[in-house]
């Protein structure tokens, strides 16, 4: 890892949070929709190094994208391409400005592991959606390897059983090529490590979002068929891509 690349980085992402802010409160005075929040994310993906490269149409409204998950980087290449919003662990929103940073991308914030506010999650979700946003889900709930896709918890499945009208669920592939096992977070990695050691990187590396036909969850009624439907349609697109 090189530290001056690192520094540099740091500046850049500095140097475009600032004015990206500023534009994004006058939009927002003049309760216009903001751009600056999916512009500011692809950016930080170029800085860091990601080339964005979209394979298939990825729909812009009244849709839940569901993706595996490699690492934080997953999160600028999918909202620079695509403008889409998240749905997050809810410790991220006490994070200091990380979770401020979310809430401007309109972050919906869960806590998996509280099985007693599953329905109060659910229902933000599908607010969310009703509102006709595009919204992103990573049901592994963890990054891994990068190359094994883990199963998918499927509790969140139930905003879209039975789906708000006119919502799609679309299937997205993230795949990093060559640089997969390096990009890659693994739970043995600390956040604020993996964070430096992508920043000090050398080089640039591919980003390739496979959007997969999107389908009408309807037809695949409960949300463990649809936590199946969507895996297996994700990891077969590994192994014919």
């Amino acid at each position: 890892m090189s530290v001056a690349r690192l520094a540099l980085r740091a500046v850049a992402l500095a140097a475009i949070f600032a004015p990206a802010l500023v534009l994004h409160g006058l939009w927002r005075l003049a309760r216009a929709r903001s751009p600056w929040p999916r512009l500011f994310l692809g950016a930080v993906g170029r800085i860091v190094g990601a080339r964005v490269r979209v394979v298939g149409t990825p729909l812009r409204r009244d849709v839940i994208f569901v993706a595996n998950h490699v690492s934080w980087t997953d999160i600028p290449v999918l909202a620079g391409a695509t403008g889409t919003a998240f749905v997050g662990k809810g410790e991220l929103a006490a994070t200091p400005l990380v979770g401020w940073l979310c809430s401007l991308n309109r972050t919906v914030f869960v806590r998996r592991e509280d099985r007693l506010r599953v329905g109060e999650q659910v229902g933000a979700v599908r607010e969310a959606l009703a509102a006709g946003w595009a919204l992103t889900l990573f049901p592994e709930g963890t990054t891994g390897d990068g190359v094994t896709l883990l199963p998918f918890k499927s509790a969140l499945f139930a905003a879209v059983d039975p789906p708000p009208p006119g919502t799609l669920v679309q299937p997205v592939r993230i795949d990093y090529g060559p640089a997969t096992t390096d990009i890659a977070w693994s739970d043995e990695e600390p956040g604020a490590a993996h964070v430096r050691r992508l920043l000090g990187r050398r080089g640039r590396f591919p980003a390739t979002l496979f959007f997969l036909d999107p389908f009408d969850p309807a037809q695949f009624p409960g949300r463990k068929a649809l936590a199946a439907e969507t895996r297996a349609r994700i990891a077969n697109a590994a192994v014919t891509r």
